[in-house]
C-alpha cells in the first residue's frame, strides 16, 4: 500500500464517525426535543408557543447561552420552565454533548421578500 493510499484511507475513516455523530444527534433531536422545540429549534410548536420556549436560532440566544448552560438544562431541566424535564437519567453524557453541538448548528431562517 502506498503512503498516499494510507493517508487517504486514514482521512476517510476519521470522517466517518463525525458524520455518524451528526446523524445520531439529529435523530436524537427528532426523538426527544422536536415536539416542543420544533425541527429547527425555533419552538414554533403548540407546546413551544404555550410555554414561551425561546427561539434557539436567534443570534442573541446563541450568544447568551454557553455550552455548559445548555448542557445543564438538558441534564437537569429548566428552572424557567418546569415542563422541561431532566434528561440526565435518559441520555448519556455523549448524547447530551451531541445535542449541544446540534443546537449550535441552528441558524436564523431568512425571511422571504
Amino acid at each position: 500500500m502506498t503512503p498516499r493510499w494510507c493517508l487517504l484511507s486514514a482521512l476517510l475513516l476519521s470522517c466517518a464517525p463525525a458524520a455518524s455523530h451528526a446523524e445520531d444527534a439529529a435523530a436524537l433531536w427528532d426523538k426527544s426535543c422536536k415536539n416542543c422545540h420544533g425541527p429547527d429549534g425555533r419552538a414554533q410548536t403548540r407546546m413551544g408557543q404555550k410555554e414561551s420556549i425561546p427561539d434557539m436560532t436567534r443570534a442573541s440566544w446563541q450568544k447568551a447561552e454557553s455550552d455548559k448552560e445548555i448542557r445543564g438544562v438538558i441534564a437537569n431541566g429548566s428552572s424557567h420552565n418546569p415542563k422541561m424535564k431532566a434528561y440526565k437519567d435518559r441520555l448519556s453524557p455523549e448524547q447530551m454533548d451531541a445535542l449541544v453541538g446540534y443546537i449550535r448548528t441552528f441558524k436564523p431562517q431568512e425571511k422571504a421578500p
